[in-house]
């Protein structure tokens, strides 16, 4: 079974953000996902009570960590990360057997270097980001660059703060049953391919 996901998202739990969890699936429908990665801004998304998701729609439990390296995804989380600092809660994240990927690592910046003494930890690069380019036009081919080097596996998402930006970003996996346990092991494998374009201004 193949699936698209948009693996950076925000819901209005986010400062910036401006959607509820029912305008995310909507929007994510519409663009023809089948899934979303929810990753607030240092918060652990969970769905409102009693609301219930269509039938085959996926979220990805997650939080974007704002740390002395830069933004930190942690996703396949399972309860809300309460450390702080990069290695501190890039462990933390593993514990909960989550994955820990570096969101938009060139956004701000040209450099590469500052990321060397954390790549280790890294399970991989979001190499597509639909908001980072308007700020560097070259920082998602930097980050594909770097998670070629490193041998890490590409990730992507929209970084949607509104619902017209889901889907600027998305992975293609492929799966057998479309268990959150199946999709974490197909998004570490080489078949996953990153694809976006950029969000609307």
């Amino acid at each position: 079974m193949k699936l698209s996901l948009d693996l950076h998202i925000h819901s209005e739990a986010s400062l910036d953000g401006r959607m509820t969890a029912e305008e995310i699936v909507g929007a994510a429908l519409e663009a023809g996902l089948d899934g979303v990665a929810v990753t607030d801004h240092d918060a652990f998304f969970a769905l409102p009570e009693g609301y219930e998701l269509p039938e085959g729609f996926i979220i990805i439990p997650g939080t974007e960590f704002s740390t002395e390296y830069g933004h930190l995804l942690g996703i396949f989380l399972k309860e809300p990360v309460k450390a702080k600092g990069f290695r501190a809660v890039a462990a933390e994240i593993h514990a909960q057997g989550g994955l820990c990927v570096m969101a938009h690592p060139f956004e701000r910046t040209r450099d590469p270097e500052r990321l060397l003494s954390v790549i280790d930890e890294l399970d991989g690069i979001e190499t597509w980001n639909g908001r980072a380019n308007r700020k560097n036009p070259e920082a998602n081919a930097m980050a594909l660059r770097l998670s070629r080097e490193r041998g890490l596996p590409a990730f992507a998402g929209s970084d949607a703060h509104i619902a017209r930006e889901v889907g600027n970003g998305f992975v293609t996996v492929e799966v057998g049953e479309p268990s959150l346990e199946n999709i974490k092991k197909a998004l570490l494998t080489p078949e996953t391919r990153p694809e976006g374009e950029k969000a609307g201004i």
